[in-house]
């Protein structure tokens, strides 16, 4: 006998699979996902801001509370996910650690292969660096295998923020739990497009938005300025999150991500301007451009889903094919 329960439908549908297999977004599905991502994001963002202090962002003191908040945020972010696959009645096959990028299956290429790809594209900073580095090649290979070096960069509360707890959370809150829920109402590429904007808006009208008023209440700098430095890191954030989303898509791992992000900013924006004007500019210039052109060439053959276990978890949820899928 068929149990009641079998016959009710969904929240949203129950019609979750074509005949030919092919995954069928519920009706109303985008409108959940995109207000979920939304929630998300402000929930994120908004715990950095939770706590009133006259001290700087850079003190100790700020730097702890607000790894407290927002390490609460990103252990419940897992919960929004959970919560709008119930209410949607998503069944995906993968596991939910799985579809967020937390799976053993082709983890060694995922922790290698992108990082060696943002290396790539960064060749001409990092020749500059070594460069106009003091130390030579070996002094840092000494420096690197030192464990009291690492037990300094433990105790700096900024270099945990900047190499730890903001690539981690960062990327587990708004790639791993957001494009799970986004691909199912999209093609993983507008999805890959979309989900930087979340945190995109977010940093710039509510991170940025007190400190452009005390820069024009103070004339610390032109409308024309401030709005232009707003609209380049608002840019600059989408392309960088696009790029990690779809890094995510593309491996089905979280930690690709991260180790990319912690390894941007550690580096940085390129410093063109100080690379125009070295002494061996046309070197590093020269490997700028072949950092590029390389990592052009390497984008798809080191992100091949082959190295990573076909499909990865978040592509099972799209509801049609994407090259970003395809081996």
């Amino acid at each position: 006998m068929v149990e009641d329960d079998d016959l009710t439908p969904n929240v949203m549908s129950n019609q979750m699979w074509s005949s030919n297999g092919e995954f069928v977004p519920p009706d109303g599905i985008c409108w959940v996902s995109v207000l979920s991502c939304l929630l998300l994001a402000c929930s994120y963002v908004g715990s950095l801001y939770v706590w009133r202090s006259d001290l700087p962002r850079d003190h100790p003191a700020v730097i702890k509370r607000r790894f407290t908040s927002v390490l609460i945020v990103s252990a419940l972010s897992p919960v929004f996910v959970w919560t709008w696959k119930v209410y949607t009645g998503v069944m995906p096959g993968p596991s939910l650690l799985a579809l967020m990028g937390i799976r053993f299956e082709g983890l060694i290429p995922a922790i290698i292969l992108p990082l060696l790809l943002t290396m790539v594209l960064f060749l001409g900073p990092l020749i500059q660096l070594a460069m106009d580095c003091p130390w030579g090649f070996m002094d840092g290979i000494t420096v690197a295998l030192d464990p009291w070096f690492w037990a300094l960069c433990l105790r700096d509360m900024r270099w945990l923020r900047n190499q730890v707890v903001a690539p981690l959370t960062e990327e587990l809150v708004f790639r791993a739990c957001m494009l799970p829920m986004l691909v199912p109402c999209a093609s993983p590429s507008t999805a890959m497009l979309t989900c930087p904007l979340f945190f995109g808006v977010d940093v710039v009208f509510t991170a940025h938005f007190h400190h452009v008023i005390e820069l024009l209440r103070f004339r610390q700098g032109s409308v024309s300025g401030i709005f232009l430095a707003a609209v380049f890191q608002f840019s600059y954030t989408a392309v960088f999150g696009a790029y990690t989303a779809f890094i995510f898509i593309r491996t089905g791992h979280l930690v690709g991500p991260v180790l990319c992000h912690s390894f941007c900013n550690h580096m940085g924006f390129p410093a063109l301007s100080t690379a125009l004007e070295h002494r061996h500019r046309l070197t590093i210039l020269s490997c700028y451009l072949l950092g590029v052109l390389l990592f052009l060439l390497l984008l798809f053959p080191l992100t091949d889903p082959l190295y990573y276990g076909l499909p990865t978890p978040v592509c099972t949820l799209a509801s049609v094919p994407s090259s970003l899928c395809i081996s």
